[in-house]
Order: structure tokens, then C-alpha cells, then sequence
């Protein structure tokens, strides 16, 4: 039997029937879920019958050939940690918000379904970052998806990140922080900062500040390869570090190296569901 794994978030009471109709049809498919331990728990407290293909499982099995991720965005960038660098893709059903990276509706489960039977899916590579430190504590997992994020600390001082690409140094970057931004995160807090939309298949990075002092300091795109290294000061003692959301403190005068992940992530995506419609359907690009 083909197996898959699913995760999910825990706050989508009101997906019940959604949630009970798309793992019917899973089991009706002969595919065996194997279902994260937490989200397990969660969907038999609400009462919910599982197919009996279905059973908890505290890591993604090795045979698995696809994974679900049910819920927002963020319940995706928590989907690609628990599969880490399993290389299984990723299939994004939204039962959140915005839902650009969970951009499948749960409303089309049956052609989703279908194409998880069928292997017809899409995938495509995503680039991850990856940051080396001291002191970063050990849960935190060290990669991130859309964006690394350096941030002043509880404080009204902004910081100032002398950034180097390469070893050669960029600039001093005086503003409330700065990002560094994966192609898939230019759509993210990226772009909140003003940052530009790169297509998901670039082989490039974004470094965007966040509120800078001066007005020279805009975002630049520069090569997916070339390690970026980051030294923080401040009038503060501190300041934090964010991947994707997971973040801790730093001590002022330290440094971060940013450089690409020795493994993607790969999301599933129908053959008809590309780029430009996301970005039509999710943002409304070009709407008057």
C-alpha cells in the first residue's frame, strides 16, 4: 500500500466536515496515512472517524511518497520541518488565510485526491537558508523557508548589521532590522518591507531592511550561493534572530552566516496551478 504523511494545524474546528470528506476519500484511495502524533490526537478529540489506513506517527515514515500539510502557511513552514530533509514533497491544502504557500482549496479534494492516486502532481524545488551561530539554542531547527529576519530586541534602537556577501563587505544597514529572503519568501515579509516578488524558480536571494534610516538603503537581489555574514550592534544588549517565525535573542556584537541549505523543500502543485495564477488569485496582482 502507497503511503503518505499528513500534518496539520489544530485550530480548524470548523473544517470538520471538509477535513471527515478529504480523508475519506484518501482511504478510499488505498493510500495509507501515516498522521502526525499531535494533529492525530487532536482530529480524534473532535470525534472525527479516520479510515482505518490512518494511524500516528512521530516522524514522517521513509516510504512515504507525498505529505499534506492542512492548514495556513505557517502550518506549511511546519510541515517542511517535520519533514526536514526527507525530500518528500509537500502538497499545500489552506484551511488558514492567505494560504500562497497552502494555495490548494480543501473544497477540491476529490481532484486533489485524484491526482495523488494518479501522481500527476507538479513539484517543484525550493531553496531553504541556513544559518550558523553561537549560542543558538538547540531546538531551534536552523533553516528557514521564506526568510532569516534579524530584528532590534524590545528596545526603540535600531540596529545597525554590517553585512558582508562573500567576504566582501556590502554595507552597514542602520534600520529596525533586515531580511534575507528565499524566492519563496520575496511574497512574505519581504514583501511587507517593500521588497520585490522573484519568481519561485530563481536561484537568487533578496536582502531587504526593514524601516532603514536612509533612503539609499533599498532591497537587492544578489546570487543564491555566496555566504552572507551579518555582525549586529546596538545601543541594546540584544537582538533577534527569526526563521520563518522560530526566533531567539543574540547578544549584540555577534555574528550569523547565511548560506544556502544542502537540501530543498518540493511542493506539490497541480499542472494547471502556476506562479502567475497564485499571485492573480492570492494577491489580486493587476486588479484595478
Amino acid at each position: 500500500m502507497r503511503t503518505i504523511a499528513v500534518c496539520g494545524s489544530r485550530h480548524q474546528d470548523s473544517y470538520f466536515t471538509g477535513l471527515q470528506r478529504l480523508f475519506r476519500l484518501i482511504g478510499e484511495a488505498g493510500l495509507r496515512a501515516c498522521v502526525q502524533r499531535r494533529f492525530f490526537n487532536y482530529l480524534t478529540g473532535l470525534g472525527m472517524k479516520l479510515p482505518d489506513t490512518f494511524c500516528p506517527a512521530d516522524a514522517p515514515p521513509a516510504e512515504a511518497e507525498a505529505a499534506i500539510s492542512l492548514g495556513g502557511d505557517g502550518t506549511f513552514l511546519r510541515t517542511a520541518q517535520w519533514i526536514a530533509d526527507r525530500r518528500i514533497p509537500i502538497l499545500g491544502i489552506n484551511t488558514g488565510n492567505l494560504g500562497f504557500l497552502a494555495h490548494s482549496a480543501i473544497t477540491d479534494a476529490v481532484p486533489l485526491v485524484d491526482a495523488l492516486r494518479d501522481r500527476s502532481f507538479v513539484a517543484e524545488t525550493r531553496m531553504l537558508l541556513r544559518i550558523e551561530c553561537e549560542s543558538m539554542p538547540e531546538q531551534i531547527w536552523p533553516y528557514a523557508l521564506n526568510e532569516v529576519a534579524i530584528l532590534k530586541e524590545d528596545t526603540s534602537s535600531m540596529i545597525n548589521v554590517r553585512t558582508e556577501i562573500n567576504g566582501y563587505f556590502l554595507a552597514d544597514y542602520l534600520a529596525d532590522g533586515l531580511l534575507i529572503a528565499t524566492p519563496t519568501g520575496s511574497t512574505a515579509y519581504n514583501l511587507s518591507a517593500g521588497g520585490p516578488i522573484l519568481q519561485p524558480s530563481l536561484e537568487g536571494r533578496v536582502i531587504s531592511p526593514v524601516a532603514p534610516h536612509s533612503l539609499t538603503m533599498r532591497p537587492l537581489v544578489v546570487d543564491a550561493d555566496s555566504p552572507i555574514t551579518a555582525t549586529t550592534t546596538s545601543r541594546a544588549h540584544t537582538y533577534r534572530v527569526s526563521l520563518d517565525g522560530r526566533s531567539f535573542v543574540m547578544r549584540c556584537g555577534s555574528s550569523i552566516r547565511i548560506t544556502r541549505a544542502g537540501f530543498p523543500v518540493l511542493m506539490l502543485r497541480l499542472p494547471d496551478d502556476d506562479f502567475a495564477s497564485t499571485l492573480r488569485h492570492k494577491l489580486h496582482w493587476a486588479v484595478r
